[in-house]
């Protein structure tokens, strides 16, 4: 019996790659540790990973403060930071990688 395998395409919008810029900036300059920054970057790339390979393993959220980004919002947890992702097709949306106590009504 055959295997059926879906590729995914992980795709970071513009919203989510400024608040990854500003996270790694806040670590390098706030904090003057850039090995710091450079471990969470590769860390946070690891779980983008880990999304894209099984991106429905993580339950749908149905709280209001998510709507804004589709009906189907799912969210992963990086330190204490939400990554907040969408599934359509064969494409997963990154929207946002915020931190978590930002989110309202969880």
């Amino acid at each position: 019996m055959a295997s059926i395998s879906t590729n995914y395409k992980l795709i970071i919008t513009n919203s989510a790659q400024e608040d990854i810029d500003l996270y790694i900036d806040t670590i390098i300059y706030t904090y003057d540790a850039p090995i710091t920054a450079k471990k969470h970057y590769d860390d946070l790339y690891n779980v983008f990973r880990k999304i894209e390979q099984c991106p429905m393993s993580n339950p749908i959220r149905y709280n209001s403060s998510f709507l804004q980004y589709g009906y189907n919002v799912r969210r992963v947890n990086y330190k204490k930071m939400a990554i907040l992702y969408t599934v359509n097709g064969n494409n997963i949306y990154v929207h946002r990688v915020i931190a978590g106590s930002l989110i309202t009504e969880l």
